[in-house]
């Protein structure tokens, strides 16, 4: 996934560079621009997803029993205990986030633990630990900053190929450079369905690994109905979560964007029915 992602950012920049007049760098300057999104992503991606969520690391003596809780719940996976986050939104929902176990974090809303009983949180918990222990933060955390890097390099391009293909044209004259304008439409077409592509292979990747962790949820808790419990209650909860972006939607247990309902939403959705995932979770009862 993390190779899409990059032949992606390849494709664009080589694109960019071919449209205009860096034909004879364009390799070059693919490679390493691809290879600095992808260490920045790798290093710098969680810090970046918290500071768009407004989250907080929580002190010990302010929620200890989500802290007992989280520390059972990673002992009982096998995991390192993930630092803990909080959002002060009112709205219940939670993600995880990190490069692998041991630089981990797990973020929830001040609605969450308001909300939910500790057996819904201790299933809410297992389902985020379970990203952790699976790898699936390094991916979907990685996947907000590149999709971002990619649409990025895309508005860029397009902006700078408009204004290289006016001057391409006023120097050839009305028959104008023919390589160069299909050079120029080529990367116009890689600028414009890179970033969807991008987009489909993250929503693709989140519904995914969403029934995984679910799974995986209940082997760590043993109790099926504390999770199938806890998703109905955030699914029900009227409240939009405030920091809530598309962007970072497909990292949270529950998509916290509720009014994507429609047909064309669902194809783009980053999770999977909750009926589809209570139903599963029931099953396992």
């Amino acid at each position: 996934m993390v190779l899409l992602f990059l032949l992606l950012v390849g494709a664009v920049v080589w694109a960019f560079a071919m449209a205009t007049d860096m034909a004879p760098v364009a390799v070059p300057l693919a490679v390493i621009i691809a290879i600095a999104a992808t260490w920045a992503s790798y290093y710098f991606s969680d810090r970046i997803v918290l500071g768009i969520s407004r989250a907080r690391p929580v002190d010990k003596n302010e929620l200890p029993y989500l802290v007992n809780i989280t520390e059972a719940v990673a002992i009982g996976a096998g995991v390192p205990v993930p630092e803990l986050y909080i959002i002060e939104d009112t709205a219940p929902n939670a993600f995880a986030t990190g490069r692998n176990p041991r630089n981990s974090v797990v973020c929830v809303t001040r609605g969450l633990v308001q909300k939910l009983n500790r057996e819904e949180l201790e299933g809410v918990i297992a389902h985020e630990v379970a990203h952790i222990r699976n790898y699936d933060i390094l991916l979907a955390t990685v996947a907000v900053t590149m999709v971002g890097i990619v649409a990025l390099l895309s508005d860029w391009m397009l902006r700078f190929s408009w204004r290289s293909g006016r001057r391409r044209s006023r120097s050839h004259g009305s028959g104008g450079d023919a390589a160069g304008a299909v050079l120029l439409l080529i990367g116009l077409i890689v600028a414009i369905l890179a970033p969807l592509v991008a987009q489909l292979l993250r929503f693709s990747l989140s519904r995914r690994r969403e029934f995984q962790a679910d799974a995986t949820a209940v082997q760590i808790t043993r109790y099926p109905p504390g999770l199938a419990n806890a998703l109905r209650k955030i699914a029900a909860d009227p409240e939009p979560l405030e920091v809530a972006n598309k962007a970072t939607a497909h990292l949270y247990i529950y998509n916290p964007l509720k009014d994507m309902e429609g047909p064309v939403d669902r194809l783009f959705n980053t999770h999977p029915p909750i009926a589809e995932r209570v139903k599963v979770l029931e099953s396992m009862s």
